[in-house]
């Protein structure tokens, strides 16, 4: 296993990190290289209010210990305090030019905490769209947009030795065939060594293109929808924070399996009135839904 300690920040014959008001370089960035990171789009205050807000939706009776790691994936229908996210425009503009539109409506948002010991997250692609047959899960419903998976926070910072993310640089091209040495699974999800082992995602971090995503906690990170990630185990005495909130265009219809939870409704019915837009073809989701 590669230790994090061992990993460093890559440099490139290209810009990777970009100031919020550079929207239409964060987009070509994202399209050509499958990642981009958008430097100093939440200040202080906003930050410091999203570790509180994520230790008190993920883990509101502080039940999680050493090596535990928990996501809370309908964040932001209780984390009321982070619906000031809507009302701060350098958070929405970067959405609205990512996606290319001013319809938004939320689509999927997530917080994460990661406990010191927690282990490695192995290497995925959040995208459904490769399947053909009917969904099976919460992620073959929501999953097969074409906007970006990931506008990630890691509001303790993101780095090797504290849980940070890594992303695969060109990962997110259509004809990406998988790292060299590896073959990637049925599912085009995730990848494993060509040296006859099982399907099993990737859970080290000795693979061509490895980016490790090295910010500040004000910082967004950004990947394509089909980019490879992962992260590093926490080996740090700081709990991990993280969290997400994404959109999508409004005009982007989900039909979904599962009738519209309550949590959703709630949410939708107590948004202030200036922002109940963004509820406007919120889906929710059911996490217990699974096909038949």
């Amino acid at each position: 296993m590669i230790s994090p300690e061992s990993i460093t920040k890559r440099t490139f014959d290209y810009r990777t990190e970009f100031r919020p008001d550079e929207l239409d370089e964060v987009r070509a960035c994202t399209e050509a290289h499958g990642f981009a990171i958008v430097k100093g789009l939440l200040p202080d205050s906003i930050v410091e209010m999203l570790q509180r807000e994520v230790q008190r939706v993920v883990d509101p009776d502080a039940t999680l210990g050493p090596g535990d790691s928990r996501t809370h994936v309908s964040f932001i229908e209780t984390a009321y305090d982070a619906w000031a996210l809507f009302e701060h425009q350098p958070f929405m503009n970067l959405h609205r030019a990512l996606i290319g539109t001013d319809e938004l409506c939320v689509h999927r948002s997530a917080a994460i905490i990661r406990k010191t010991g927690s282990k490695v997250v192995t290497w995925h692609s959040d995208w459904a769209g490769y399947s053909q047959g009917p969904p099976k899960n919460t992620g073959d419903v929501l999953n097969r947009g074409l906007w970006p998976s990931g506008k990630w926070f890691y509001i303790t910072g993101s780095r090797p030795t504290h849980g940070g993310l890594c992303v695969i640089e060109d990962s997110h091209l259509e004809d990406w065939q998988g790292p060299e040495g590896f073959k990637l699974t049925s599912d085009r999800r995730s990848f494993y060594k060509d040296d006859g082992g099982d399907e099993s995602r990737y859970d080290d971090f000795d693979i061509p293109g490895l980016v490790p995503l090295i910010t500040d906690p004000g910082d967004c990170l950004v990947f394509a929808h089909r980019t490879q990630h992962g992260a590093f185990s926490n080996q740090e005495e700081e709990d991990r924070l993280s969290c997400a909130v994404g959109f999508r265009d409004r005009s982007h219809h989900i039909e979904t399996p599962w009738e519209l939870p309550e949590s959703a409704r709630t949410f939708a019915a107590e948004l202030p009135d200036h922002l109940k837009k963004y509820a406007d073809g919120y889906v929710g989701i059911d996490q217990g839904w699974k096909a038949e």
